[in-house]
Parts: structure tokens; sequence; C-alpha cells
């Protein structure tokens, strides 16, 4: 069997359904194929195709035991992101302000506020902030020659987080960030590209916690509904973990990169 190779997500909800079909003995790849969604792009037949096979005791065993394993897992995580939730009551809007930044989720907003704190207040300038992060470059020169342009170690965790929302942001149709990093992925190359958003979407963080801005979108390729789309999709993300979010914000001032 080979579900891998249509289905990109083995764990998402079409993924899931599947595999607990065949824990549970299902091997009729017809019915394993109709608990797939119907929005999947490999289509049914690729995915019958793709289930086609058989499958022994030990192996369904194995499964099943990895399946409750994960499920699990991301029960404690859940856990844990209401506990989290729960102690930033009192910053609800620093965090729903960070989600309005592309490639910001809630679970990334909220690690970034507890790490940097909900105002920044420990960093003067977005400069000092990403120089704390270890997302700028750096600047090894000796005889007026830059030696290397490695940036500094600085907060792991951050550095991370940060990482995963630039590649986010770059994939982001028609913002902002995804036409800078398209002009820089040319001439740097992929990683250097992520990192230089990053260090961007770094000193966007300061403008918005440290000022108490708003990020609006200057990309007049980006739709306006798309936008708010995006927003939409965070806020319930952020109402599942308990944040009481009344009303829609209104992106008014804009936080400079």
């Amino acid at each position: 069997m080979k579900l891998s190779s249509v289905i990109t997500d083995l764990l998402g909800a079409s993924g899931r359904r599947i595999l607990r079909a065949m824990a549970k003995g299902e091997t009729r790849p017809e019915t394993l194929a109709a608990l797939g969604d119907k929005s999947l792009k490999c289509g049914f037949s690729a995915l019958v195709d793709a289930l086609t096979g058989s499958m022994g005791d030990i192996h369904r065993q194995l499964l099943s035991q990895h399946l409750d394993r994960i499920e699990l897992v991301d029960g404690q995580i859940e856990e844990l992101n209401k506990l989290a939730a729960a102690r930033m009551q009192q910053y609800q809007d620093a965090v729903t302000r960070l989600i309005e930044i592309p490639g910001i989720g809630a679970e990334a907003a909220q690690e970034i506020l507890a790490e940097i704190g909900p105002e920044a207040a420990a960093f003067p300038s977005a400069q000092q902030l990403a120089s704390w992060m270890g997302v700028c470059p750096g600047s090894n020169e000796s005889a007026a020659e830059n030696h290397s342009g490695r940036s500094a170690k600085g907060n792991r965790f951050l550095r991370r987080v940060l990482c995963q929302a630039a590649q986010a942001a770059a994939r982001t149709n028609g913002s902002h960030l995804q036409s800078v990093f398209k002009r820089l992925v040319v001439r740097l190359g992929y990683v250097k590209a992520v990192w230089a958003i990053a260090h961007r979407i770094c000193k966007i963080l300061w403008n918005v916690l440290h000022k108490g801005a708003r990020f609006r979108e200057f990309s007049e390729a980006r739709n306006p509904k798309a936008i708010q789309r995006a927003i939409n999709h965070h806020l319930k993300a952020l109402r599942r973990l308990g944040y009481s979010i009344p009303f829609v914000p209104k992106l008014a001032v804009a936080a400079e990169a």
C-alpha cells in the first residue's frame, strides 16, 4: 500500500479515517477510499489504486498502537495549549494583533508573547530584539572585509518559531512578505531568503507589541477578503483555546517592517 504517495498529510482528517479503518481490519480498497474527502486532489481511482494491497495482523496491531499514541499526544498538547491560553487571557489584545501578521498563527502568537512579553518592554528597538532572537545578519569584519554573515545563536525557541512563520508567510499568496521572498530567493537562495523574512517579521513583531500597532497589508495583489478569511481562521483557533473574542479586529494601523 502506498497511501503516502497520494495523500500529503497522512495524519489529516482523511488520512486518519483511512488508517483507523485499516487498523480495525478493513481491507477493501473501495471502502477505504470512500473515507477520503472529495476535495482530495489525487481522485478516487488513484486512492483506490494506492490502497490496493495486503496487511497482516501484526501490521494492523502496530498501526493501531501508533494511532493511539498520536491521539494521546495530540490530546495532551491541546490540554497544554488551553492551559497556556487561560494564563494569557489578560493579554488577549496582543495575541489578536499578532495573528494578523502573515505566517503567525494562534500557537506561535502565544509562544512569542511568553518569550518577549506583551509589550516587548525589554527591547528599546526592533534591532535589539532581532539581535536577541538571533535573526539579524552577523558582522565579522576585519580590515574592512566581512568574513562571515552568520547570525548569532540567540533564543533558539523563537528562532524556530520565526523560521516556521517566515516559511508560512512566503507561501501566503499575494502578501507583501511573499513578494519580498520571491525577490530575495533569486539572489540569496531559499535558506537565506527565509532568514531575511524572519528578520523582517521580527521587526514587525516589535512594532505590533511595543507600539501597539496593527499589521496592515501593503500589497495590492492581496485580496482584502482573503486577508480577513485568514484572520478569521486564526480567531476560530483562539476561541477553541478558550479566548473570548467578540469581534473581528479592524486592520487600522500599519506596523512597519
